[in-house]
């Protein structure tokens, strides 16, 4: 089977009363920061948090009776997981799942809740894809492929008809890439029906696999890093998605840690959406690399939306300390009554809220006398802060800032 346009619509009328047809979104703040006009495909309020249901759904419809009875398996590092245990539940099939052991355990527990069997294994999608497929010889279970599958590749190009159904001026299309199911189909879609538009992978620089791939014009294998775009953590990109990606995809950009973590913010402070590290990384890019791309009609796919909350929180301090609206100051005040009071009556002259104090009088470097004092703070901007430690430079304070 090859992905065409035609398989796609067969795909969208296969998902029809299944999937959401999620929402399209003009963004003022995005477009005002970038130079364009954005709208935000919203993947991340589908079934299941993410796009992947499609072609998991797309699949696991097409499998034979047969291989519905001898059940399907899967491996994924979260959002695939979901949509083969949602798909499979919906047609009575057992499904086992193996993700990474350090998958967010959001995602674990909602892949249970689809009713899958989770087993954890290895630290990258790569490794829980080996134990996949070695689990699936043993019990002769149907792969699911998260994305080197013609299947499950034509359900995520259902997302272009939409689009071009909603924004047919669209000019370009900016995806995720992990390894390589969204882009391919989107991209499929969307050159054959309108040549014209410009489609622009994403991807981590901790793991840049598609990128490296259509560089060399080979597949290749990259041993990145971890990243907080766990989603598109792909080692190996697909044989058939790179092929694909070489035949449609324009571009391919890279982002870092420090855009990413900055994007989920800003969608979550501005635009009051929930995104994961996968599926920020479009507006990552949007913000930060096309620089030639100006007053230009774009489409930022957000592709999921299953982000830990743990991770959601240290995100948030994070851009709360980077954009000078919380601060941790270290200072040392002689250990007698009053002399806290005076501090932090300083610090609410200069309308600072104080979040948090800690005082200690046996920290080795502090003398007998003294004690330390650490100020967690809420502060508007650099400016505040610079004027906070001037005065407290100004009444002899030693300051250590953090």
């Amino acid at each position: 089977m090859q992905v065409t346009v035609e398989e796609i619509k067969k795909a969208r009328a296969t998902l029809d009363g299944v999937i959401s047809r999620t929402g399209l979104s003009y963004s003022n703040i995005l477009s005002e920061m970038s130079g364009n006009e954005v709208y935000l495909k919203m993947e991340n309020l589908q079934r299941t948090g993410s796009f992947k249901v499609r072609g998991a759904y797309n699949k696991v419809a097409n499998l034979s009776e047969q291989d519905k009875e001898n059940g399907v398996i899967a491996s994924s590092a979260g959002n695939h997981a979901q949509g083969v245990a949602l798909a499979a539940t919906t047609f009575g099939i057992k499904s086992t799942i193996v993700m990474p052991k350090h998958a967010p355990l959001s995602k674990v527990i909602a892949t249970q809740g689809y009713g899958a069997k989770v087993v954890l294994h290895g630290d990258v999608y790569d490794d829980a894809y080996a134990e996949a497929r070695r689990i699936q010889k043993e019990e002769n279970a149907t792969f699911v492929h998260p994305f080197d599958d013609p299947l499950v590749i034509a359900g995520q190009g259902t997302i272009a008809l939409e689009l071009l159904e909603d924004l047919p001026d669209v000019e370009a299309v900016v995806v995720p890439i992990g390894g390589g199911g969204l882009i391919s189909g989107i991209a499929v879609a969307l050159k054959e029906m309108k040549p014209s538009i410009k489609v622009i992978g994403v991807q981590t620089k901790n793991m840049p696999s598609m990128a490296q791939a259509m560089a060399q014009k080979q597949v290749v294998t990259v041993d990145g890093i971890p990243t907080i775009a766990d989603g598109i953590a792909v080692k190996t990109p697909g044989a058939l998605t790179f092929e694909l990606c070489q035949h449609y995809v324009d571009e391919i950009v890279t982002v870092d840690e420090e855009e990413i973590a900055r994007a989920i913010l800003l969608l979550l402070e501005r635009v009051k959406t929930v995104a994961e590290g996968a599926g920020a990384v479009s507006i990552a890019a949007v913000l930060s690399s096309f620089p030639a791309y100006k007053h230009r009609k774009i489409a930022a796919l957000i592709s999921g939306g299953n982000i830990d909350v743990n991770t959601v929180t240290r995100i948030i301090n994070k851009g709360l300390v980077k954009s000078g609206r919380k601060v941790f100051f270290d200072t040392v005040i002689s250990d007698k009554p009053g002399e806290l009071w005076q501090l932090l009556k300083l610090i609410a002259d200069a309308n600072a809220n104080v979040l948090a104090v800690t005082h200690s009088r046996e920290s080795r470097d502090v003398a007998l006398g003294s004690c330390r004092v650490e100020l967690e703070l809420e502060t508007a901007n650099e400016e505040q802060i610079a004027k906070i430690r001037k005065l407290m430079e100004e009444r002899h304070y030693s300051v250590d800032m953090r």
